[in-house]
């Protein structure tokens, strides 16, 4: 008799999210668990508690459930917490980078509350690789270490979490890599002659200046003059380079519009002239697919600038938070601009000479993605002893 499914239950991931990179997370950790299900021969069922928006689904098949995170989901005895209880583990990937007191205390809540009835359960909490703090405040410093302490698996994507982690008492964490390096996408067909494909993804939420429009980031550099600058800089580059304007947060519709990157890039290409409009991608897969066909990249998304350093595209990161550092700077790779520490001229040389030594660029791309998978693959260890554990009756 076959053993029953290995089941796995993800929280703070997202099937649908319109921010891609948040979708990134998602896609890839399936596609890990699958992976390893297969290597054990044994079926697999997977339920996301999905934070939902209004796209349809870009992970789907047989071995999936979509379960609504709403209210009747977090209170209901037949919600969340039964879902738990029927699982065998539970993985959190706190949205990539939520776990901190930063983004206010309403969201940080709602996670202490699924962690706390994951616990309640007693069923295994995996905290997959992510962003770990900072905590600013004493009491969300007390959660946080009362959760880290109790998890079967703390994995951080970068130094600083790992540090953030072990100061909050955690001893065994994993320090692994950003699971989105496993991002299934389809490489290009080699290419000889045209012209030097430029992509810049342009972030719709700096471009506004934060969510309150009022430089929400702090940042020194002037966003807007900075991208139209670069646009300015390639398009007359005399390599002949085509500049694609790429989005990977599109939101259709919603309170959430101001966060778009596509209504940023269409009006920047009605600005500028013979720029290439990416598509209105309907996955982060088909994001990384394009991307992937580019020559070099800059963005300040960090999981549209991995989608690049995961394909061997050669990439400068433009950062706005500590996260791009603490993940590419864990792998050894140093290109990444600091928006909020260096005026525009400061970038604009940085990125330029990044593109004339793109050659050597993409030859660091390569070897730190390598470090990056085997770092990863301290974690994937992990999840297979626990996925070795499950009963298989």
């Amino acid at each position: 008799m076959a053993p029953r499914p290995i089941r796995v239950c993800l929280i703070m991931h997202s099937t649908r999210s319109d921010n891609l990179g948040v979708g990134a997370l998602t896609v890839s950790e399936v596609a890990i668990l699958r992976r390893l299900a297969a290597d054990l021969r044994r079926e697999i069922e997977i339920t996301v508690l999905d934070l939902m928006d209004r796209r349809e689904p870009y992970v789907t098949g047989p071995d999936i459930r979509l379960v609504p995170y709403n209210r009747q989901a977090m209170t209901r005895p037949d919600g969340y917490f039964a879902l738990a209880r029927k699982s065998d583990f539970v993985i959190d990937i706190g949205a990539g980078d939520s776990f901190a007191d930063i983004y206010g205390s309403g969201r940080l809540n709602r996670m202490f509350l699924l962690k706390g009835l994951t616990h309640l359960a007693r069923t295994p909490l995996v905290m997959a690789p992510q962003t770990i703090g900072p905590f600013t405040k004493r009491s969300s410093k007390l959660a946080a270490r009362l959760f880290l302490n109790r998890a079967a698996v703390v994995a951080s994507r970068d130094r600083q979490s790992t540090k953030a982690a072990k100061d909050l008492g955690r001893r065994d964490v994993i320090e692994a890599s950003d699971v989105a390096l496993r991002l299934p996408y389809d490489p290009p067909a080699p290419r000889e002659g045209g012209p030097v494909k430029v992509g810049i993804n342009v972030s719709g939420l700096l471009l506004a200046g934060g969510y309150s429009g009022r430089n929400d980031f702090g940042l020194r550099t002037d966003y807007p003059g900075l991208i139209r600058d670069l646009i300015r800089h390639f398009q007359a580059h005399p390599a002949g380079c085509e500049v694609h304007l790429v989005s990977h947060v599109i939101v259709h519709t919603g309170r959430m519009t101001g966060e778009d990157d596509l209504r940023a890039c269409q009006a920047l290409a009605a600005e500028f002239p013979g720029t290439v409009l990416a598509p209105d991608f309907a996955s982060p897969s088909e994001a990384k697919t394009y991307i992937a066909g580019l020559d070099f990249f800059m963005g300040a998304r960090m999981h549209a600038c991995i989608a690049a350093f995961s394909s061997g595209v050669p990439v400068v990161p433009m950062a706005y938070s500590r996260k791009f550092a603490g993940l590419f700077g864990s792998l050894g790779y140093d290109r990444t601009v600091d928006c909020t520490g260096e005026e525009n001229a400061a970038i604009l040389g940085k990125v330029a000479q990044a593109f004339e030594d793109r050659a050597a660029v993409k030859r660091e791309t390569e070897a730190a993605l390598a470090l990056g998978i085997q770092k990863l693959a301290a974690y994937e260890t992990a999840l297979r002893r626990l996925m070795e554990a499950a009963p298989r009756a």
